[in-house]
């Protein structure tokens, strides 16, 4: 069997598809460089990025999925899942193969894979537009470090930026090394050194606002003040919260 490397990029898998109808090779296995186990028996094809030939397939499928598969199939890629790579590569091409419509057939196991994939990412990615807590620093731009199962950070941009629109703020991916800066104009995107990172995960004092402190105690006072004891019911609290996200919750963490 012919292996597609690519570079886990978007535009390498598009260039993927472009190959495999240009060459008609015949099953082959998508596989990224990161991944990748060279052995004696594979036919290695490596896919080389070409922004023309990406943007041809990337037309292509927009011109016949709908809005929302065409979404499915942005956050299946944002999974950063292997073995989605190759659902991708194998579903553009049973589009491309068929008539219109297709995609609505879940018996084929490409089509389920993307909605079941797209599924998770996005419960993902409103979990993270839920649970983020801002701190405010002595500079006065809020910040706050995340690192999510799935790149969710192209996705909750936009919910940011309509919903604080009149403060600069910064949201870290620490996972990945990268996030996103506001500056009450546009968004852009930064990678910060090594130390800026850390420094980031467990600020000074002096790099916090002198008011960051009674925030926090404010919001965890009022977090106090409307639980009810009587009613507490630690399993389906954590069912809606679960454990990881503690860590982002201010009313969670001790000052």
């Amino acid at each position: 069997m012919t292996v597609y490397l690519i570079d886990s990029s978007f535009e390498g898998l598009l260039c993927a598809v472009f190959e495999w109808f240009e060459r008609k090779p015949g099953p082959v296995m998508l596989k990224t460089t990161q991944q990748h186990q060279p052995d004696a028996f594979s036919d290695i094809f490596h896919v080389h990025n070409d922004h023309k030939k990406a943007d041809r397939v990337w037309k292509g499928l927009q011109a016949r999925l709908s809005k929302d598969w065409i979404r499915k199939f942005y956050c299946t890629f944002l999974s950063e899942d292997p073995a989605a790579y190759h659902s991708l590569f194998e579903f553009s091409c049973y589009i491309f193969n068929n008539a219109p419509g297709v995609e609505a057939n879940y018996g084929n196991e490409y089509v389920l894979a993307l909605a079941q994939t797209a599924k998770k990412v996005e419960r993902e990615k409103h979990r993270m537009e839920a649970f983020i807590r801002f701190q405010h620093s002595a500079d006065g731009i809020f910040y706050c470090t995340i690192d999510p199962d799935f790149n969710v950070l192209p996705l909750i941009l936009s919910h940011f930026r309509n919903r604080y629109t009149d403060q600069q703020w910064v949201i870290y991916d620490i996972k990945r090394h990268y996030g996103l800066y506001y500056n009450l104009e546009i968004v852009a995107e930064i990678q910060l050194e090594s130390l800026e990172e850390k420094r980031l995960q467990k600020p000074a004092e002096a790099f916090l606002s002198e008011k960051e402190n009674l925030y926090a105690r404010l919001w965890q006072d009022y977090f106090k003040s409307t639980n009810i004891a009587a009613r507490k019911n630690t399993r389906l609290h954590v069912q809606h919260v679960p454990k990881r996200y503690w860590k982002y919750l201010t009313e969670k963490i001790s000052i």
